[in-house]
């Protein structure tokens, strides 16, 4: 039986879809939902902003709080509660550094929208980098 779970999560649907799977196949355990902030570079899009940033820490744990209000939200429907952290870097790596700290993750196959489909073919497809290279069991959920 797990009794810790990660669920990577943005804004999409499949990620929305991931973390009401966890909470469904994993009744007793506790879930952490992980919001990676890609660190500020030329190529990160919206983490370009975070550069200008005094406490970067604060700012991507803002960048992060609407994703957490949405997982909340998720979680009510289970009656359930979830742990929330935030992570600050390339998503495929901060997802596998965190993943050996739990039993699973629970990934949705694509993220938000097409900025990350084609940031995707630049860094390459997180929930496939996650899925071979974790030291955990993972699932990816459609």
């Amino acid at each position: 039986m797990s009794d810790r779970i990660l669920v990577p999560m943005d804004d999409s649907e499949h990620a929305g879809d991931a973390l009401r799977y966890a909470l469904e196949t994993h009744p007793t355990a506790t879930v952490t939902v992980l919001h990676v902030v890609g660190a500020p570079s030329m190529l990160m899009g919206e983490a370009v902003g975070l550069t200008f940033e005094p406490d970067l820490d604060t700012a991507a744990a803002e960048h992060a709080a609407p994703v957490f209000e949405r997982a909340t939200a998720v979680a009510g429907e289970y009656d359930r509660e979830v742990e929330t952290a935030v992570g600050l870097g390339h998503p495929a790596r901060e997802i596998l550094d965190r993943a050996a700290a739990y039993d699973g993750v629970v990934i949705g196959a694509h993220g938000a929208d097409f900025d990350r489909a084609s940031r995707r073919f630049l860094v390459g497809n997180v929930a496939k980098t996650v899925s071979t290279r974790a030291s955990v069991p993972v699932t990816i959920v459609r």
